[in-house]
């Protein structure tokens, strides 16, 4: 069962960054403590509770206010001290099973969903995203910490800064208040409990420090932050991989929104170049199709993605197919059967989506996660893009003629195999 309350550590000083704190600072245009808080809320943790230092109460009560949230603050009157403390003034705000993580930590959306799962401390034997030489590292012994500490030279995982504790949690922090003073770490509680362990391995999380781990932690939500299913063949290996880069550089700076309409654009302008320079259009068109996969990356690393993004993305790639292949046709085809030929191919480019999008409305459900064998079809929109630019680098009519009689034929079989793939899933 899903813990409902979540107890978030924020009492240090940020003295590595400037002494700010740390979960109000923007990975990718939202804070760190915005993202914690609202993937814990979407996965079933109803109320919160931020611990944090008398100097940063005011902001972590303005973050709260502007975001609506059920959220209660807690002071430390003594942040300098080890941060087990900041968790057992927690003691009587909190009964039975409750997640505890640090307001530094980014996670992943499958980190949280999975985490909330487990028990213990949750570990990674094979962290991607984070600096183990800095981390916290833990030793295993019969699923439970043995020793933890970042300076262990030998070590089993990683400690992700996320625990599914209960309340008997309280008896280790009394025992360490008496004896240190209430100057100890989660750590030393850790150790002192033996906790249980839950690895979860590889899924993305990190932990932030310094201004060089906020780039890392934008890299790592925005190379993750690609489409479960549905990119065709030129998107796996060309497209995604220059996307993201672009992704990541402009996650602090553009909006999805602005993003959509900068692509459209490009892809209007390469259709009428088709009537002044072929080989020009294909790589402007190309370029806009790497472009396309941008807005949708930025929405999941921003957390800003909406049905009416996806909906409005959907129809403008429809303008821009429309327009490129009607003004190649016109500024290249002169007999009526080519004309039609060229009607096939954008008709089957505009079924191609139509087809898999009508399948969702109809079942509400994504057409490439119900049928996996709709992803080894071709003729998706990157591969048809990719396509035309190839044919158009030298543009002769014959070429011209290829590439719409091939496009006919491409789009309009998948068509056909997505109607017998689907009626045979559902027969």
């Amino acid at each position: 069962m899903v813990p409902k309350t979540a107890v978030i550590l924020a009492a240090g000083l940020g003295t590595r960054m400037g002494e700010r704190p740390k979960g109000l600072l923007k990975v990718a245009r939202r804070e760190i403590l915005y993202r914690t808080l609202t993937l814990l809320r979407q996965n079933g943790v109803e109320r919160f509770i931020i611990v944090t230092n008398g100097r940063y109460a005011g902001l972590y009560r303005k973050f709260i206010e502007g975001h609506g949230l059920n959220a209660e603050l807690v002071i430390n009157p003594e942040p300098e001290k080890g941060n087990g403390h900041s968790l057992h003034l927690v003691k009587n705000h909190v009964s039975g099973r409750f997640v505890l993580v640090m307001s530094d930590h980014v996670y992943g959306e499958e980190f949280i969903r999975e985490a909330l799962r487990g028990s213990g401390l949750i570990a990674d034997r094979k962290p991607r995203w984070t600096d183990v030489g800095e981390a916290t590292k833990v030793r295993i012994r019969n699923g439970r910490v043995a020793e933890i500490g970042k300076s262990l030279d030998e070590w089993d995982a990683v400690d992700t800064g996320f625990f599914v504790l209960d309340d008997g949690i309280f008896e280790i922090t009394e025992a360490l208040e008496r004896e240190r003073e209430g100057d100890y770490s989660v750590s030393e509680v850790v150790m002192r409990a033996r906790l249980e362990v839950t690895f979860l391995d590889g899924l993305p999380w990190t932990d932030v420090d310094t201004p060089s781990d906020l780039k890392m932690a934008r890299r790592m939500l925005v190379k993750t932050a690609l489409k479960g299913t549905g990119d065709g063949l030129v998107s796996r290996h060309l497209n995604r991989k220059v996307s993201t880069e672009i992704s990541y550089l402009l996650a602090e700076k553009v909006t999805p929104n602005q993003m959509t309409a900068i692509t459209f654009a490009l892809g209007m302008i390469s259709a009428f170049l088709t009537l002044l320079s072929l080989p020009l259009a294909g790589i402007l068109y190309q370029i806009s199709s790497i472009l396309d996969g941008v807005d949708g990356e930025l929405a999941r690393a921003q957390m800003r993605t909406s049905r009416f993004g996806g909906y409005i993305d959907s129809l403008l790639d429809r303008y821009v197919d429309g327009a490129f292949l009607a003004l190649l046709a016109y500024s290249t085809l002169r007999e009526p059967l080519w004309h039609l030929i060229a009607l096939l191919a954008l008709l089957g480019s505009v079924m191609v989506s139509y087809s898999t999008e009508r399948f969702k409305a109809a079942y509400c459900k994504n057409a490439y996660s119900s049928i996996p064998a709709l992803r080894k079809l071709p003729g998706k929109r990157d591969e048809r893009i990719f396509l035309t630019m190839l044919f158009l680098l030298y543009p002769v009519e014959a070429s011209v003629k290829a590439l719409f009689l091939l496009l006919a034929i491409i789009t309009n079989l998948r068509v056909v195999m997505t109607a017998w793939l689907i009626g045979r899933k559902k027969s």
